[in-house]
């Protein structure tokens, strides 16, 4: 199945949403920073599954629905940073379904996930990534798991990558930066990691009006 993940820039790209579509023919579409308010049913052959409810800018996640038929849903809070007291909170960063595959009839759970900014430390942000796994398993214990979106980690990517195999999940980068602001600040800040899934290829897509750049996820489970 072929997943795609990206960070709307504050929804400054999601006109965006159907060409993406169009142009990469995804099963999935997990989305970051959109106004959920304003995004659409349908994006590309897609059909919206579940938006979180409590965050303007918040996660969203598409689906399509000839090949895959939508089971549950969960939006996921998890421990605040200082930014989200201090600014607006965010009380949602993961946004997981269980979905069904029509025809091979079994069930796996995909997420969108959008950690604390870099104003946050990075022992909060792998807090609240092993929250919200937790939360996410409930889901379906026991379910092939792919968990895809923005990490907000560029640095020190491999106690992200130690902690991550602690919890069962395997974290796997994209082939390319997927942060560039100002052609300076770039680095590797969306991430897919797999538990019961085999990850084939993480490909990097061109860029829109974003400062992130879609990632395209290749991954079977098992």
């Amino acid at each position: 199945m072929r997943i795609i993940s990206y960070n709307l820039r504050k929804h400054r790209a999601a006109h965006e949403l159907d060409a993406l579509v169009d142009a990469h023919d995804p099963d999935v579409l997990c989305l970051q920073e959109g106004d959920t308010a304003s995004l659409p049913e349908r994006a590309g052959g897609l059909v919206l599954a579940h938006t979180t409810q409590r965050n303007r800018l918040g996660l969203a996640i598409y689906y399509r629905e000839s090949t895959y038929r939508l089971v549950d849903m969960a939006a996921v809070a998890v421990k605040k940073s200082l930014h989200d007291h201090v600014l607006r909170p965010a009380h949602e960063r993961l946004l997981g379904v269980r979905l069904r595959d029509i025809d091979a009839g079994r069930d796996f759970l995909v997420a969108s996930l959008h950690a604390a900014p870099l104003t946050a430390r990075n022992a909060l942000r792998r807090d609240q990534i092993r929250a919200a796994l937790s939360e996410l398993s409930e889901l379906g214990w026991g379910l092939p798991q792919l968990i895809v979106g923005d990490f907000n980690y560029p640095v020190f990517k491999e106690r992200l990558s130690e902690h991550m195999r602690d919890v069962g999940y395997e974290l796997v980068m994209s082939d390319q930066h997927t942060y560039t602001r100002y052609r300076v600040f770039r680095g590797f800040y969306d991430f897919a990691a797999a538990s019961g899934f085999v990850v084939e290829s993480v490909r990097t897509l061109p860029q829109g009006e974003s400062d992130h750049l879609p990632i395209l996820v290749t991954a079977t489970p098992r």
